[in-house]
């Protein structure tokens, strides 16, 4: 069976996001246009031919989306490097989008990063125990813009209100949990008993 991943449109959640913020805050995504949003994807990562610019360096980027995402203060998300030694490994805390099944639950997430980041996706996973049409008993994530359509003008920040908008949004069509997406079509009040049986409420 072919699964197709869910799309979410980052540039809209962005831009939904920050319409509540103080103009004076930083923004995370300066060059975050929509005529950008192809610009650089792994479209263009094929074999030997990839090539990190001359300069690159993983470490200051990764800093510099930490300190823009907590000067962010963007509500329902968080994310920090395990430890100051390595900033390739993250742990996150996404908070579940109000008026969906998700709603005042919070899951953990890890985030790897690769030497070739921002042009190769990191790989996203969820710690804690999820039920969703879109992620599997391991915590293994089907999200487009973490695949096929992963582009470098996204972050971290991105990376979090996506998934947090994925939790209300499930692609349902092509799910990697078909009973989830079967229960969130036809039968909600199941769904959400289900749900609650494998969450695990977290620590602060």
């Amino acid at each position: 069976m072919i699964v197709i991943c869910t799309t979410i449109d980052p540039y809209i959640i962005i831009s939904e996001t920050y319409s509540s913020f103080h103009k004076s805050s930083i923004h995370p995504l300066q060059t975050l246009h929509k005529s950008d949003m192809s610009a650089v994807n792994t479209s263009t990562i094929q074999g030997n031919k990839f090539h990190v610019p001359e300069g690159h360096s993983v470490t200051k980027r990764l800093q510099s989306e930490l300190v823009q995402l907590m000067m962010s203060q963007t509500p329902g998300i968080s994310a920090f490097p395990e430890s100051d030694s390595n900033m390739l490994n993250w742990k996150g805390t996404i908070e579940g989008p109000k008026a969906t099944p998700y709603e005042n639950l919070r899951f953990k997430i890890s985030l790897e990063f690769s030497s070739n980041y921002p042009y190769v996706a990191p790989v996203i996973k969820f710690v804690s125990p999820m039920w969703h049409p879109n992620v599997d008993m391991s915590g293994n994530i089907c999200l487009d813009i973490l695949k096929e359509k992963w582009s470098a003008v996204y972050n971290v920040q991105t990376i979090l209100l996506s998934l947090q908008s994925l939790l209300g949004e499930p692609n349902n069509s092509s799910p990697l949990n078909a009973q989830a997406a079967q229960l969130w079509d036809e039968d909600m009040n199941e769904y959400k008993r289900l749900l609650m049986l494998r969450y695990e409420d977290i620590d602060d």
